[in-house]
């Protein structure tokens, strides 16, 4: 007899009983570009990395109180031009660069974001980045609430960074434009999502956008939901990795939330439409529903 077959049946038990819990919370591994999500613990693991920049991107209040080691403080708001006539448009380029830099983010950083709300905010700044050529930048799963569940160490001290030179190059093809919707208003291979919830989508959206609100993608603890479970979800409204897909939402934000969970499940063409229907639903010119 074999004397390694009575310890088979054990292991093969151990193995089923971990099985749900693996498929229900999802790991890395199972998305297109599990290199976009970092979990906790492999964070915990890199605080003294120093090709690593942690962003936080919650408000400096948050930040003050308490923050992951080492990370330095970007604001939402800190990104969005006053002076734009759209509400919630981002600063310019060279403005973003002097941002960027000044954090001692360069070319070869890798850029880790989180927050507190669900990744909302720290997905606009990965969809920022990616729009402005950086190729390097990450969120943690679950942000910081997470983080502070797990009673992981926390800082209140401010890290000194030598500033850096952030190089742009910018990437067209993460940007849809109104122009870009338009001429694709009747391309089956274009889908274009509405993320925002269904009472504002009614309220007036783009007449040939579906509505899925970007909260469909999290789980109860604000983590993203799994590989089979987005998947399943978006390929149920026919968004497919065959198709081009546009995401809105009311002034970018919501909408790279979106964004970076396609990213993350390995679509190949995404854009991210960052003026949103705060640009959309204020021009005469550009069609519109509404009661659907």
């Amino acid at each position: 007899m074999n004397p390694n077959k009575p310890r088979m049946l054990p292991l093969v038990l151990t193995s089923l009983l971990l099985l749900p819990a693996c498929v229900r919370h999802g790991s890395a591994a199972d998305y297109g570009q599990p290199q976009l999500l970092v979990e906790t613990g492999h964070l915990a693991t890199r605080l003294a990395d120093p090709m690593l920049r942690i962003v936080d991107v919650r408000s400096a209040e948050a930040y003050a109180d308490g923050h992951i080691p080492g990370a330095v403080h970007l604001a939402a708001d800190d990104v969005i031009d006053p002076r734009s006539h759209v509400p919630g448009a981002l600063l310019p380029d060279r403005a973003l660069a002097e941002r960027l830099g000044g954090l001692g983010i360069d070319r070869d950083t890798e850029v880790l974001f989180y927050d507190d709300q669900g990744g909302l905010h720290a997905a606009r700044l990965f969809w920022m980045l990616e729009y402005l050529g950086h190729r390097q930048a990450r969120i943690l799963n679950g942000g910081f609430p997470r983080w502070a569940r797990e009673d992981r160490p926390v800082s209140r001290a401010e890290p000194r960074v030598e500033a850096g030179t952030f190089a742009i190059t910018t990437t067209p093809r993460r940007l849809a434009t109104a122009d870009w919707l338009l001429e694709r208003r009747n391309d089956s291979k274009t889908v274009v999502i509405d993320v925002r919830p269904d009472g504002p989508f009614k309220a007036g959206h783009i007449p040939w956008a579906q509505n899925i609100p970007w909260k469909q993608n999290l789980a109860a603890d604000d983590t993203l939901k799994s590989a089979d479970e987005l998947m399943a979800h978006f390929a149920a409204h026919g968004v497919t990795k065959d198709k081009a897909v546009a995401v809105h939402c009311q002034n970018g934000k919501a909408a790279a939330h979106s964004y970076f969970t396609l990213r993350l499940l390995g679509y190949p063409r995404v854009r991210s439409y960052d003026r949103s229907w705060a640009e959309w639903g204020s021009a005469d010119d550009l069609p519109k529903e509404s009661g659907i």
